[in-house]
């Protein structure tokens, strides 16, 4: 249903707009629009969240590098790079999984005391890549590579759930089991009887991640040490449900 359809669904719901014929909507029946004009239904929300852990890791490495000249400056920081992407690509790494994120070259300045102007004192050059790490137990193992290789900046390690969209089919279930559980409770308290679902919506909440990890894995003692942790994938609903008089 597009966005206004589905705006003017929840409104008649809700009770503020006309029972009249919503284009594209689900035909009710004469017992299900009288219930409707008397107000008899209930809407609450439903909370569903599963853990998953990352498979996959994006980092962001590179290298600054320091010169007198622009020119001596980016000459060592290309050698640098090239020393770095190459080790890579013999790590196993795919071409398509190195992308450059982030080139900058910049002056230095100086400041001098006696008459506070600044003055040029060199050029940096940075040059970050974004690697995709497809095999989450090498993570530790290219990290110290790299270093070894050359490089001087760490920015981020984004990690990844691949099946994440699969697995939040699993939080949508609990959300959804959640939602009519608290209708069933709030429909009985009230002394009713709970009828058939009218109207379902979706929120997937993106949840930070858990301070300390939920899913811990080492790597190899070699390499650097990295904590993997847990993802949590968190889906809300909001469901409203028909009320019928309990008998």
């Amino acid at each position: 249903m597009d966005p206004l359809m589905k705006s003017l669904t929840s409104l008649a719901v809700a009770g503020f707009l006309p029972l009249v014929p919503l284009l594209g909507a689900v035909p009710m029946t004469s017992a299900e629009a009288q219930e409707l004009r008397t107000g008899r239904w209930v809407m609450v929300a439903g909370h569903g969240s599963v853990e998953a852990a990352p498979d996959s890791a994006d980092v962001t490495t590179g290298v600054l590098t320091d010169a007198a000249t622009a020119r001596e400056a980016l000459t060592a920081n290309n050698a640098a790079m090239r020393k770095i992407i190459e080790g890579l690509k013999a790590a196993g790494i795919d071409t398509k999984d190195i992308k450059t994120q982030q080139f900058q070259i910049q002056p230095r300045y100086r400041n001098f005391k006696d008459r506070g102007a600044q003055q040029i004192d060199g050029y940096s050059v940075r040059n970050q890549v974004e690697v995709k790490v497809r095999q989450i137990a090498r993570l530790g193992e290219i990290l110290d590579q790299v270093v070894t290789l050359g490089a001087n900046q760490a920015s981020s390690i984004n990690f990844i759930v691949s099946d994440a969209e699969k697995r939040k089919d699993e939080a949508r279930k609990k959300a959804v089991e959640n939602a009519m559980h608290r209708a069933r409770l709030l429909a009985e308290a009230a002394g009713a009887r709970l009828g058939s679902v009218m109207t379902i919506t979706e929120e997937v909440i993106g949840a930070p991640r858990p301070p300390r990890p939920m899913v811990a894995r080492s790597m190899a003692a070699d390499s650097v040490p990295i904590e993997i942790g847990s993802e949590t994938l968190s889906v809300r609903v909001e469901m409203s449900f028909m009320l019928e008089v309990a008998m």
